[in-house]
């Protein structure tokens, strides 16, 4: 991940995927993302952080107990078959 913070609650954020280069969003990159931020005093405990990325925003929250909470959209990318 690489990451810009904004301000407290506001991150940029851009994946890069060994294998697969850049992607347009990673829940799991966001939620250790804003807990890295929250332990290292960039970001507060327990608020909503926004991260932006290319694929849109994810909120997370990093509350006192432990708990990441993730939130956003979610869409379809691309459909399709596979024939076997």
């Amino acid at each position: 991940e690489f990451v810009r913070v904004v301000n407290r609650n506001m991150l940029k954020m851009r994946v890069w995927e060994r294998g697969i280069g850049e992607t347009a969003a990673c829940g799991t990159g966001a939620c250790a993302v804003a807990v890295s931020a929250v332990e290292t005093g960039l970001c507060s405990r327990g608020a909503d952080i926004d991260l932006h990325l290319p694929g849109g925003t994810l909120v997370v929250r990093y509350e006192k107990d432990g708990q990441v909470w993730l939130t956003g959209d979610a869409v379809t990318d691309f459909e399709g078959t596979i024939q076997i």
